[in-house]
């Protein structure tokens, strides 16, 4: 009997030993939480979510509120994002569009003149017609439903309580005020960022100057305490619909029902394997994700490990490899509910082997044509439409090794220049093409009602042969994203760089024209060698932002543009 009672008891521990080692395995293990974005102020707010128990997700849209006030001129909450989730215990990655929509009463050449040409960009941009739909803060609602672990209404008081208490003006801030030519000419943006010099004349604000945003603190008081609905359904939207509807240059057509209408999109990423590992980008309506993937499966027939980084072969090569995708870009990506875009075309490995052959390491090729990739049906005019660099990314992870890759922008710089509560609105329409069609052929990204305008936003995740994460990177910069992100993406990978060491190095970006070189870079020293290769070389400022954090064996890294003002932090739990 004795000896029984032994061996139910020892069951019986057994039973509950197996208990607590099965709940230990099922719970997801914490470790380091790391926060990189374009501001310290908004760094410090996700550090602060993630301290507290939140998830990078609850963290990005603590930054994204602290963003919209300190960084007006790249993103806010009168513009839209794309942002990428990993989910590490359901090792899953979803794709979130919150691309801007145009409005239903928008006409197709609403950007020709009366002669038939395209009007001037600025005139565009600075006016109600350029505004479209704001799409982030419907797309962080119905991502924080299915991945926020804090309070929704928690999430914006370190933003609350900057824009009630005041903040100081950043150098690229004041220096943006002071290049703007469009701010003098709406009011409320001239208000904001002008002060009365004892001369009467109107002066911008300068760097190290204190900035209070009343109406700002009282936009977040609503979407705090009445959810983001209020910003679809209530006064805010009702103030921005006034807003685009009475601009003082060229109001928009905007209204109660597009904002009722708006519907943010969940989508599945695109991943393409790149040497032993698999890259990961946003689908359109964003061409980013797309055109990178282009450019690594076309260089994954060229040994970039054997080429030195920022030599005349490496830039000659990735400059070869962006013509070859940006033609493909410019004919036959754009919002794929208006266009059938041929996305597994495109990344078919035989296809880019063929475009692969068309680099030829000592000649450049010149404009390259675009292909015809797969499953490609119709006829299609190519379009370069213009996108101005102002934009934000931010790359963040939890303790349990969630993580968010997010770039968000409202144009710009400042948008439209049209502030509504306390925020600025985009101009994302102007990155529609302002011709409908060329010598009759239709253009992929031409106007219409209801529709999201090209992007080039690039938000991307690496992942290991195995299919963990390994590093999530993006950035700013119009159009040239797709180039920067790419090449730190081949730092990364090719050139065994650190995170920080792949965003330090010089820029160069090539967009199916002339070949961009980092001006006050060692680039300028190989300029000779390229135009002798029959290059058309131009020496630019790039004022890239990248974000980015890596798992590495040691542990956790990140990184954060020294071109701009933006930070990484790491944390630890419990600390």
């Amino acid at each position: 009997m004795r000896q029984q009672k032994l061996i139910a008891l020892l069951a019986v521990l057994a039973a509950v030993a197996l208990a607590i080692i099965g709940w230990s395995f099922l719970q997801p293990r914490e470790h380091a939480f790391i926060a990189a974005t374009a501001d310290p102020r908004a760094t410090d707010a996700a550090m602060e979510v993630l301290e507290d128990g939140g998830t990078a997700l609850d963290a990005a849209i603590a930054a994204q509120a602290v963003l919209t006030l300190v960084e007006p001129q790249s993103a806010g909450l009168g513009g839209g994002a794309y942002l990428l989730y990993w989910d590490e215990r359901a090792r899953k990655l979803t794709a979130y569009d919150g691309r801007e929509t145009a409005p239903a009463g928008i006409s197709p050449d609403i950007f020709v003149d009366i002669g038939g040409n395209p009007r001037p960009f600025m005139d565009a941009v600075v006016s109600g017609e350029s505004v479209g739909v704001p799409g982030i803060v419907a797309m962080f609602a119905m991502a924080h439903e299915e991945h926020g672990k804090r309070p929704w209404s928690s999430l914006f008081g370190h933003a609350r309580d900057l824009a009630e208490n005041g903040f100081t003006v950043s150098p690229r801030l004041a220096a943006l005020i002071d290049w703007s030519p469009g701010l003098e000419r709406m009011p409320t943006a001239q208000a904001y960022f002008f002060r009365e010099a004892e001369d009467g004349s109107m002066q911008p604000l300068r760097a190290g100057d204190e900035l209070k945003n009343p109406a700002y603190a009282e936009t977040l008081r609503k979407l705090a305490e009445e959810g983001p609905e209020v910003f679809y359904t209530g006064t805010i939207a009702q103030e921005i619909v006034r807003t685009v509807r009475g601009a003082p240059t060229r109001a928009g057509s905007l209204s109660m029902s597009d904002f009722r209408a708006y519907r943010p999109l969940k989508r599945e990423a695109i991943c393409l394997p790149y040497r032993v590992y698999e890259v990961c980008g946003m689908p359109p309506s964003t061409s980013g994700g797309l055109t990178s993937l282009q450019i690594l499966g076309i260089l994954e027939n060229f040994d970039m490990s054997a080429i030195k980084p920022g030599s005349a072969d490496a830039v000659h090569l990735i400059s070869e490899a962006s013509r070859l995708a940006y033609a493909d870009r410019d004919k036959y990506i754009a919002d794929p509910a208006f266009i059938d875009v041929p996305v597994k075309g495109l990344l078919d490995k035989a296809y880019l082997a063929e475009r692969a052959k068309l680099i030829d390491m000592n000649q450049a090729m010149g404009r390259a044509p675009a292909g015809t990739p797969p499953e490609q049906t119709g006829a299609l005019a190519p379009d370069a439409s213009l996108e101005i660099p102002s934009t934000t990314h931010m790359s963040i992870m939890d303790r349990w090794g969630n993580v968010v890759s997010m770039t968000a922008s409202i144009e710009g710089p400042f948008g439209s220049h049209l502030m509504a509560g306390g925020f600025f609105l985009n101009n994302e329409l102007t990155d529609f093409s302002f011709l409908p069609e060329i010598d009759g052929v239709p253009i992929a990204n031409a106007v219409a009602p209801g529709k999201r305008p090209r992007s080039s936003m690039t938000p991307t995740m690496i992942f290991n042969g195995d299919g963990s994460f390994y590093a999530a990177i993006g950035s700013p910069g119009g159009s040239r994203i797709i180039g920067y992100v790419t090449q730190s993406v081949i730092a990364l990978i090719d050139w065994d760089f650190d995170m920080q060491s792949a965003i330090d190095l010089p820029r160069h970006v090539n967009r199916n024209g002339p070949t961009e070189l980092e001006k006050g870079t060692a680039l300028e020293d190989i300029a000779g060698e390229l135009a002798n290769r029959g290059h058309f070389v131009q020496i630019e400022d790039m004022t890239s932002g990248l974000h980015g954090i890596r798992k590495t064996e040691k542990g956790y890294e990140g990184g954060a543009d020294p071109r701009r003002e933006g930070t990484v932090l790491i944390g630890h739990p419990g600390q």
